[in-house]
């Protein structure tokens, strides 16, 4: 069983009183050591709202040093510390004179490089356990003895460290905390990230609030303010343009850069054949008439295609896709009298999955990864630092509409990586329609808001079927419906059966060239939410 990753998102709501200077100015800085829910832990610093990212755990000394944390977050990870070549701790860390929080495998190479015994007890820990703590430790302040916590762990510290106390111990974890306050150091066995720990976020508030006197600024309000400033700064009075699909991000990139400078923003919607039914119209309608916007429509459907034809590799796809958007864009810059920006909706997950920084490349997104290196404009990106659910709450404080702040995300590539192989004006004609059929029928269940994402994907493999007493040979539509927090994990949805039915009876008999619909049940990981 895994722990479940939603809960209550609380942050970027209202602003603090003491938001002064810039948000990234000493930020809780979290140590990624490999682990699955590393993210999630800079998520729910800014959940407390304060300012947190992720970065590897071998930065060197120097460069945290010269960030000056408020504090430091050391994540779990999947090796042992006893491992060769496992991830080890820097003990100049410990001695910055910054608080440090250990998590898991964290507390395990916080414990080892300060001279405490880390070994296999015989009896790990995996899922729920009862935990017992001390109500005066620092990270137990004000919360009960008992509570429950959620545990992952075969190795566990059997020796605490001089001058560290046992702060909780649990069944098979007689060191299931840790801390020596006196040199701000804390360290936890379980995982307070996941809301199967129900007081882990006070837990993590206690560190933040009384171990490391974080001032609680991360609100969209400041957000907002600060980003128009950074614009205004970087952009002076040059002409900038931004690509729009008609998704959240760029839309709300786009919104924070008009109100920066106004008239020097030219949108251009690159209408690429790969949007979904109506998109285009929606867009156009949207921000050429409703926020007035000045909006070019590049209708640019047989160019991609062309240089698409015959490729099947997604990575390709992805490149090709990136390069052909930045060079339309730079035609259409030079039609505006040489334009120096482009704004794009570049997000800290997709930062994180391009493997900018902590992690390996999961999947190029085409405005990080796919980028040309040639590229001539200059990049403005006010939402990088951004998770999802963050851009939608500065989109609500930008007075964006409900129907855009919470569309379903859809990726910069479209349609085009929802087509399993070569992509070509028949199978987008399918797909399109099979997704308007499964759009229609999740709305009308008044499932949408519930879902992170819902869409068709279309495999360009054919399949024996029947209809009408005669034989067909035609194509799957495959439907994946997941639930999500921001899409760095994900869970496939539950969908009712009679609305799968319902959406299956109608693909198969309204869009021609199907034969068969089936279902995508698989979590991520293993899976990501898109196929490609």
């Amino acid at each position: 069983m895994s722990p479940s990753l939603s809960g209550d998102d609380t942050s970027l709501v209202e602003p603090s009183a003491d938001a002064t200077g810039s948000l990234e100015d000493r930020p809780v800085l979290v140590l990624d050591f490999g682990g699955q829910y590393a993210h999630l832990i800079a998520r729910r610093v800014r959940d407390a709202r304060v300012y947190s990212e992720l970065i590897p755990h071998d930065t060197p000394v120097a460069e945290i040093r010269a960030r000056s944390p408020r504090g430091i977050i050391l994540s779990g990870g999947p090796a042992s510390v006893h491992e060769p070549g496992a991830p080890a701790l820097d003990p100049e860390l410990l001695r910055l004179s910054v608080p440090v929080l250990g998590i898991c495998y964290g507390m395990q190479a916080m414990a080892l490089a300060l001279g405490g015994d880390v070994g296999r007890t015989g009896a790990a820990e995996f899922g729920k356990a009862p935990l017992r703590a001390q109500p005066d430790a620092v990270l137990f302040r004000d919360l009960p003895a008992d509570q429950d916590c959620w545990m992952s762990h075969n190795d566990a510290v059997v020796s605490v460290p001089a001058g560290f106390r046992v702060t909780a111990s649990s069944g098979n974890a007689p060191v299931a905390a840790m801390e020596s306050a006196e040199r701000g150091l804390y360290a936890v066995q379980f995982h307070p990230e996941v809301v199967h720990t129900p007081r882990g976020h006070d837990i993590l508030k206690n560190f933040l609030e009384i171990g490391c006197a974080a001032p609680t600024t991360w609100t969209a309000a400041h957000v907002i303010s600060e980003q128009i400033e950074r614009i205004r700064r970087q952009v002076g009075s040059e002409r900038v343009i931004c690509g729009l699909s008609g998704g959240v991000d760029s839309a709300v990139a786009a919104l924070l850069v008009h109100q920066a400078v106004g008239d020097q923003l030219t949108c251009i919607l690159v209408d690429h054949g790969f949007l979904r039914e109506g998109e285009a119209e929606q867009v156009v309608e949207t921000f050429g008439g409703h926020l007035d916007v000045p909006l070019v429509h590049v209708r640019a459907q047989d160019r991609f295609l062309t240089l698409l034809a015959g490729v099947t590799d997604p990575e390709r796809k992805r490149k090709i896709i990136g390069e052909t958007f930045i060079r339309l864009f730079e035609e259409e810059a030079a039609k505006l009298d040489g334009v120096r920006f482009l704004v794009q909706g570049t997000l800290y997950s997709d930062v994180i999955e391009s493997g900018a920084g902590t992690a390996a490349t999961i999947k190029s997104h085409h405005n990080v990864g796919g980028l040309p290196d040639d590229m001539e404009m200059e990049l403005v990106e006010p939402l990088r630092l951004l998770f999802k659910d963050e851009v939608r709450r500065v989109g609500e404080e930008l007075g964006m509409s409900e129907r855009m702040v919470w569309r379903q995300p859809f990726p910069g590539p479209g349609l085009a990586i929802r087509i399993i192989g070569e992509v070509t004006e028949e199978r987008l004609a399918i797909l399109r329609r099979a997704d308007a059929v499964l759009q229609e029928e999740i709305r009308r269940a008044g499932l949408y808001g519930e879902l992170w994402q819902s869409f068709a994907v279309l495999p360009a493999v054919k399949s024996v079927g029947v209809m009408g007493d005669a034989r067909t040979y035609a194509y799957p539509i495959v439907l994946r419906a997941v639930t999500s927090d921001d899409a760095m994990t994900a869970d496939w949805a539950r969908l009712p059966y009679d609305l799968l039915e319902r959406i299956s009876s109608r693909i198969i008999n309204e869009v021609v060239g199907v034969n068969r619909v089936v279902l995508d049940i698989t979590s991520k990981p293993p899976g990501t939410i898109e196929w490609e």
